[in-house]
């Protein structure tokens, strides 16, 4: 039962910090402005890992590693976290045991992607009906705009419905069933 709510917590305190490590990464890579309370949000709670982490893992073709690997090694470690609680990991070799557990940090690390999309887009549908002129609308519409863009050229507004939102949720959707 300890061990259970040791999970649950370890669970709550890796997904907060991956997730507000990936809304960083994105931000960064989607060249979303950060003065907003999404982006102040974001960099208050993750500063203290990343800038030191900046020194050590230069960024790559404009993506900050020292963002996103971090949010991996994260579901690395309670990945790692769950099979040591199940002790399933005694029928497995050290190497295999690593490489499974790499492999099951990087789909968690895209999981937890598509729950941020998935998030963002139904946000900024939210937003666009209720309060279309919000602080929140231009850098939740700057994070999906790259997803929205191809959609919208190929399925028309009905009304002034944009249904795109809805069908990028859809495919998103089947991303995670194939994860």
């Amino acid at each position: 039962m300890a061990g259970q709510a040791g999970l649950f917590l370890l669970q709550v305190v890796t997904g907060l910090l991956s997730f507000a490590l990936l809304l960083r990464f994105y931000m960064q890579a989607f060249r979303v402005s950060f003065n907003n309370q999404v982006g102040t949000f974001a960099v208050d709670l993750t500063n203290w890992l990343v800038k030191p982490l900046r020194k050590a893992l230069p960024g790559l073709w404009g993506l900050d590693l020292a963002s996103l690997l971090p949010a991996y090694f994260l579901q690395v470690v309670f990945a790692a976290a769950v099979v040591s609680l199940q002790g399933s990991s005694a029928a497995w070799s050290p190497l295999d045991l690593l490489l499974v557990l790499l492999w099951q940090g990087v789909l968690a690390t895209l999981r937890m992607s598509i729950y941020l999309l998935i998030g963002a887009l139904v946000i900024q549908a939210v937003l666009s009906w209720v309060s279309p002129y919000s602080p929140l609308s231009q850098p939740v519409g700057q994070l999906t705009r790259p997803f929205l863009g191809p959609i919208q050229r190929v399925v028309p507004r009905i009304g002034a419905i944009d249904l795109s939102p809805l069908v990028a949720i859809v495919l998103a959707q089947l991303v995670l069933m194939f994860l």
